[in-house]
């Protein structure tokens, strides 16, 4: 596998020891035995993860939530259980033949003992009304312990079976809590390899259009493979040994990042690997300067990724603060990758990996013609009105602030279809109380529990008669005791959570009684008060965060509040932009609360890939050129790569929606817009204009910032 090059020894440049490392004549080989044990050991483990998700109730609520307290708390009352509901359905009334048949399948059901659930407990059927019913629902109670979300699906799979379909005007569904959980397992079941698929589909199109050849586009994607495994295998030894919570939604991010993070890393580095080889006939020595010039910024790029994601961990959704350390360990393990085994594969393979398109020893220079260097060109003459016209443009698409709704996302809006337990919960909320699958859990000292009992009842928008007012009808444990309530309004709906505002202000108004409010309600209502909190501390933290390193890399102020600047109205300008499309383009109903904040540690964390590629590219040029032709050049030389490098990212975010939920479909389709807004606009002219309207000062206080630059012969 080795080219045409002298094989004489390069000389060891000054500070490019460590380069040396990695794509040495030797080195490079030990590197790629080291990874190659690494895959070997990580396999087994990474394929482990799955298992180690921990997706119960617990998994994602705000830790010091008070449905989160009752939760933990009612475990001492009873197994946790959650409910399916069968429902049926006639509007012209319930025949003797349908009444039948219901007692049938509730005999049916009460012999079920598989996959968790607990037929003996089946309760009903309950009519609407006595005399003259149209509906009946059936309560079937499945075991929720550390194995259920594994076993919802198939116990609800095993209810549906005994109870049948819909037939002859008689609708038969299988919904509440039970019901819609399993219709979310199924949608998560498979996600990994599904993520893992479409973001290689994309990876593989995106590589073959970059690159322009079919051998070339293996070893970043064999790269990005190894590191996904190893981290993987990382995250799966964490939750194993280091209590690190991973979920269905971290674990499928987690695929998304590692290859939009490591495949970005990839191209910026043969990038500028490209340019040494057609400067160097030793490819060796091409590699190693392309890590000396090239592996600060990737570094720094990554570093940042690193950081914004473990910002993460101070929320206090529990979802949120366990992606912060599973994303950080997976962009942590694709830099270390992309910075090693992917330049020992290219040093190895050689130059004929690039075929058809070689770079060979005096290739014409890239940063002195084609479409990048054009544009900068143009863009230098006026660049106060390129920059003024682009900011504006992008307040404009920001107006579409206005649109959004990150309040929340019912049930019957959160999937791209339409599953049976939502359909199921239409029919029972219009025969019965909307909340009757998923009740208030109240949890109290027995001492004070009529009290407590008698301030639920009284409250607006709770049933009466659904609570059995203690004692003699609740459970006691150890001086405290739990009783349930059912609610007027659907429980995902702002109305219900309004209930439980007004509930929990009668309870804690009771003297001793030391009560807490719990149940489906309760936790959605405090998910959005922990996401609201997360989302004024972990953006600015983030914001914080990148312009530490920004300051620290540029050795500047000006320059990093700059891009500060541009990354906020960016991501202003995606996020009015992903709210008109999902009103006008998708009809969506809203967005969930913790949508802002994802789409912003996202947009930012990743983004700032292209900032930091792109101003150290134009910093390195100005201390050669000067100011202005250092910008034009920084960017001739990057345009094309982050270009490319953005359009994967993009594509690999919009994997997401290939997955039946709205939430994910939305920060999928809102971080890619983002990013291709960051590649085509605001990196590539809105930048690049504002650092040629500054000129040097925007150095400042570097003395780049007064010093005329030395011209140096490139080496």
């Amino acid at each position: 596998m080795a080219d045409a090059e002298h094989d004489t020894a390069p000389p060891r440049a000054a500070g490019r020891g460590i380069a040396h490392l990695v794509c040495g004549r030797r080195s490079k080989w030990v590197v790629l035995v080291l990874w190659l044990a690494v895959m070997v050991l990580a396999l087994p483990l990474a394929q482990k993860l799955t298992d180690a998700q921990d997706n119960d109730a617990a998994s994602w609520l705000p830790g010091s939530a008070e449905s989160t307290q009752v939760l933990t708390e009612a475990e001492d009352f009873r197994p946790e259980v959650i409910p399916a509901i069968v429902v049926y359905a006639r509007e012209d009334g319930l025949t003797a033949a349908d009444r039948e048949r219901i007692s049938e399948d509730v005999t049916a059901v009460k012999e079920l003992r598989d996959h968790g659930v607990r037929g003996a407990e089946t309760r009903g059927p309950v009519f609407d009304r006595p005399a003259d019913p149209r509906a009946a629902q059936v309560f079937v109670p499945i075991t929720m312990d550390e194995e259920g979300w594994e076993r919802i699906a198939p116990a609800v799979d095993s209810i549906r079976a005994e109870t049948g379909e819909s037939a002859g005007g008689l609708s038969v569904h299988v919904t509440g809590p039970g019901g819609t959980s399993a219709d979310f397992s199924e949608a998560f079941e498979g996600i990994d390899s599904t993520l893992l698929f479409s973001a290689m589909a994309v990876v593989i199109v995106m590589l073959l259009i970059t690159y322009r050849s079919p051998t070339l586009l293996l070893v970043p994607l064999f790269s990005v493979i190894a590191a996904l495994g190893a981290a993987q295998a990382v995250i799966y030894l964490m939750a194993e040994h280091a209590d690190l919570t991973v979920n269905g939604q971290s674990a499928g991010i987690l695929t998304v990042l590692v290859f939009g993070a490591g495949t970005d890393y990839a191209l910026l580095l043969v990038a500028r690997y490209r340019e040494e080889l057609r400067r160097h006939e030793d490819r060796h020595e091409a590699m190693a300067l392309a890590l000396h010039r090239a592996g600060p910024a990737v570094l720094a790029s990554g570093a940042t990724v690193v950081l914004g994601m473990l910002v993460l961990m101070a929320a206090e959704m529990n979802s949120t603060r366990g992606l912060g350390p599973v994303a950080a360990i997976g962009v942590a393990v694709a830099l270390v990758a992309m910075l090693s085994l992917f330049p020992a594969l290219l040093v190895i393979f050689g130059r004929w990996i690039f075929w058809p398109v070689i770079p060979h020893l005096g290739s014409p220079e890239p940063t002195e013609r084609g479409f990048w260097a054009r544009t900068g060109r143009s863009i230098s003459r006026r660049p106060r009105a390129v920059w003024g016209a682009t900011a504006v443009a992008l307040a404009v698409c920001a107006l579409g602030l206005t649109q959004l709704r990150a309040e929340g996302i019912r049930n019957a809006d959160s999937f791209t279809g339409k599953p049976d337990s939502i359909t199921g919960q239409e029919v029972q909320a219009r025969y019965f109380p909307a909340g009757s699958g998923d009740p208030l859990v109240v949890i109290s000292n027995a001492g004070q529990a009529r009290q407590v009992g008698e301030a639920v009842a009284a409250t607006p928008g709770v049933v009466p008669t659904s609570l059995g007012l203690p004692p003699g009808t609740a459970p006691v444990h150890e001086g405290r005791v739990l009783f349930e309530a059912t609610l007027e309004d659907p429980a995902d709906s702002q109305a219900a959570k309004n209930t439980v505002e007004q509930v929990r202000d009668a309870v804690h108004a009771v003297a001793d009684a030391d009560a807490q409010v719990g149940g489906g309600t309760a936790a959605l209502l405090d998910m959005d008060a922990a996401t609201t909190h997360d989302n004024l501390l972990i953006i600015p933290l983030v914001l914080l965060v990148v312009l530490l390193i920004l300051m620290v890399l540029l050795r500047s102020l000006i320059a990093p509040l700059l891009l500060i600047g541009t990354v906020v109205l960016s991501f202003a300008a995606a996020l009015g932009l992903s709210a008109l499309a999902f009103r006008y383009l998708f009809d969506y109903a809203g967005e969930s609360t913790d949508f802002p904040l994802f789409v912003f540690v996202f947009l930012v964390a990743l983004g700032i890939d292209y900032n930091i590629f792109l101003t150290t590219r134009i910093r390195e040029e100005a201390r050669r050129q000067g100011a202005a032709p250092g910008v034009v050049t920084g960017l001739a030389a990057t345009g094309a790569v982050i270009t490319s490098a953005g359009l994967v990212l993009a594509g690999t975010f919009a994997a997401l929606g290939t997955l039946p939920m709205v939430a994910f479909a939305e920060i999928g389709f809102a971080v890619a817009l983002g990013v291709l807004l960051d590649t085509f606009v605001v990196r590539s002219v809105l930048v690049t204009s504002l650092f040629l309207d500054v000129g040097p000062k925007v150095w400042w206080p570097h003395r780049l910032s007064r010093e005329e630059p030395r011209p140096a012969p490139r080496p």
